[in-house]
């Protein structure tokens, strides 16, 4: 099928539609407006009949008067008034007569016995029962149409006549007048009004017809002109695939040639998406912070690591204008701004941030190297380079030389010292068994011997346990499992020092691999290390984050923080200001956090309290540096903790 066809089946469909739903519309308004009108006529007959019926009464009871405590008598008073009445005779035949819609017209007693009716055969009898008009008027239009074009029926309305403003003791009028309205009558009323509405369909639905012929010879007319354009535009490569599919129909050829370029356009869509992508990956293991920016200098390519210098995410960056990043009143800001609004590069610039950072600054422009004008550029690109980075990982390496020396010497100390131990122990149970009990103070020195030398085998035992070479057992877990697995562990050491544990944790999972074990006991170190800090109670905040990237766990209390002159002894092996403590923890956090690619922060105020912030790569990162991510100037050794 041509697509001319299809577009006047269309329209055709939509128009037809149309007029359909506006015919039911119209239709709906029609029997509605009509069987008001319906109603209120016979409403009107109904009032006129019962004025009547007022009126043959008092004529009949002035010329035979009877006692109305004899319901009997009075019913057949009643009726023959009514019946003798030529007045209310004449006007109910009228009404038969004349009506459209009126199909018969009786009044009925208290009793509900016909008293009069232009059908003689009803008198005397009951009422019939009928449904009332009402029903017909606030039906929906389902109902109407069937109580309208269905199965003939006659609807009553009733108007009720009380004698004097009384009703009679069982609470009906005294008379009732009954108007029964046929629906097959209603039904003869419409058929000029239904006739219209179909005509109107009709000529509606053939001029849509027209209209749709019209409209797509106008719609398919220019496809003729966009062939041709296609056919100018890759004339080369499409000629022998259209002489191939050759067909009559604009919209076939048409066709052929946009498949064509579509297909140019996502191969060359695929190369743009595998450069970006790999674009993105270099920009985001980048150290230094790199701007990118166009020549009515907005950012169109921005780094991670920018955010470290600038304190503004990616996304934020993006699209804003250069003198909306950076702030005149700082230092880098009115470097940046400067050379960029005179136009003039900068090579390797240092500078020092007003928080005393050393920062690399270049700026360059891009140039059009067709354009005579080298005042007219395309862009410029800003590279940001932390000069504190370096001394970090000299920190870190320098840390992590001093560690593996540790471990290789208390490797070998552990050995040498494990068995000397062992055979202590075992001279002097002999020496207890000797004894036999004989002598009290002597035994007690042995008790003391005996109780030293369980302890320096466990300060020997930690020492081989810290050395020896770790096969972590890497496992997706939950990190807010981790945390909370953590505080119940260490409850009770809370209740005992009277600290209150507030703790921040996401609603959604923060997944992460690592050895569950392992981290419950890094963690452990520090949430004690926190508690024992504040001697008097207090308050200990833990908080989990997610950036999407890494994943913070911090810890913060306020004890008394640390002396500016221990700092860089804080994660050095038996390192520790605590009389009862043994210097390993916080070594052995280090390392746990070492093995798991992570990292370990830790800012602290005297007299305010110790922030510690354990940093992880989440699930979908994987061979990453975190240094990035945490605040610069604060190196792993660099925050102790006593």
């Amino acid at each position: 099928m041509r697509l001319k066809t299809k577009l006047v089946l269309a329209i055709t469909g939509l128009v037809f539609v149309m007029v359909t739903v506006l015919s039911i519309l119209y239709l709906s308004q029609l029997l509605h407006q009509q069987v008001e009108q319906s109603f209120s006529s016979n409403d009107i007959l109904a009032h006129q009949i019962v004025f009547a019926t007022r009126h043959a009464l008092e004529i009949g009871f002035k010329n035979h008067p009877v006692d109305s405590k004899h319901p009997e008598e009075l019913r057949k008073s009643v009726a023959v008034s009514l019946r003798e009445d030529q007045g209310l005779s004449a006007m109910l035949n009228s009404v038969i007569r004349y009506s459209p819609t009126v199909f018969d017209i009786s009044i009925a007693d208290w009793n509900g016995l016909i008293l009069v009716s232009t059908d003689v055969g009803q008198n005397d009898q009951p009422v019939p029962p009928r449904p009332d008009f009402s029903e017909m008027r606030n039906g929906t239009l389902v109902h109407l149409i069937q109580a309208v074009f269905g199965k003939p029926r006659v609807y009553d309305v009733s108007l009720g006549a009380e004698r004097n403003g009384e009703r009679e003791q069982n609470g009906k009028p005294f008379l009732t007048v009954r108007i029964g309205i046929r629906s097959s009558f209603l039904s003869n009323s419409f058929q000029p009004w239904l006739i219209g509405a179909f005509t109107f369909s009709g000529v509606a639905i053939l001029g849509a017809l027209l209209v749709s012929a019209f409209v797509a010879n106008l719609a398919l007319q220019p496809l003729t002109q966009i062939s041709e354009r296609l056919d100018a535009f890759a004339q080369a490569e499409m000629t022998g695939e259209l002489e191939s599919g050759y067909s009559s129909d604009a919209v076939v050829q048409v066709s052929y040639k946009i498949e064509r370029l579509g297909r140019r356009m996502r191969n060359v869509e695929e190369v743009f998406s595998a450069l970006k992508e790999n674009l993105d990956q270099i920009m985001t293991n980048l150290e230094d912070g790199i701007l990118l920016f166009t020549r009515d200098a907005r950012a169109v390519l921005v780094s991670d690591s920018v955010e470290r210098f600038l304190g503004m995410g990616r996304n934020q960056i993006l699209g804003v204008e250069i003198h909306e990043i950076f702030d005149r009143t700082t230092v880098l800001g009115s470097t940046v701004r400067d050379a960029f609004d005179a136009g003039v590069s900068i090579v390797q610039e240092e500078i020092t941030t007003e928080t005393g950072r050393r920062v690399q600054i270049s700026l360059d422009f891009i140039h059009d190297d067709h354009q005579a004008d080298r005042r007219q550029t395309l862009g410029a690109l800003l590279t940001l380079h932390d000069l504190e980075s370096v001394r970090e990982i000299e920190s870190e390496l320098e840390l992590s030389r001093r560690m593996a020396a540790i471990g290789r010497l208390t490797s070998g100390v552990g050995h040498e010292v494990k068995n000397p131990i062992n055979a202590i122990v075992v001279h002097l149970e002999l020496l207890r068994n000797k004894l036999d009990g004989s002598d009290d103070r002597a035994l007690r020195h042995l008790e003391i011997i005996q109780s030293e030398i369980q302890r320096l085998d466990r300060v020997v035992q930690t020492l081989v346990d810290f050395s020896r070479p770790v096969e972590l057992q890497l496992q997706e877990q939950d990190l807010r499992e981790v945390v909370s697995s953590v505080l119940l562990l260490a409850s009770a050491e809370f209740e005992t020092r009277d600290v209150q544990v507030t703790s921040l944790l996401p609603d959604s999972p923060v997944l992460a691999k690592i050895d569950s074990d392992l981290m419950k006991q890094a963690l452990l170190n520090v949430v004690l290390n926190g508690a024992q800090a504040m001697a008097d109670g207090g308050k200990l905040e833990v908080k989990l984050n997610a950036d999407g990237r890494i994943a913070t766990i911090s810890i913060r209390d306020h004890g008394e923080g640390i002396p500016e002159e221990i700092r860089q002894k804080i994660f050095d092996l038996y390192f520790t200001t605590k009389r009862d403590g043994s210097g390993i923890g916080l070594a052995m956090t280090y390392r746990i956090l070492q093995l798991h690619n992570g990292q370990v922060d830790v800012q602290s105020q005297p007299g305010k309290g110790t922030t510690f912030v354990l940093a992880l790569p989440l699930s979908n990162v994987t061979d990453v540096r975190l240094r990035n991510f945490l605040p610069t100037g604060t190196a792993l050794s660099k925050e102790p903790r006593g």
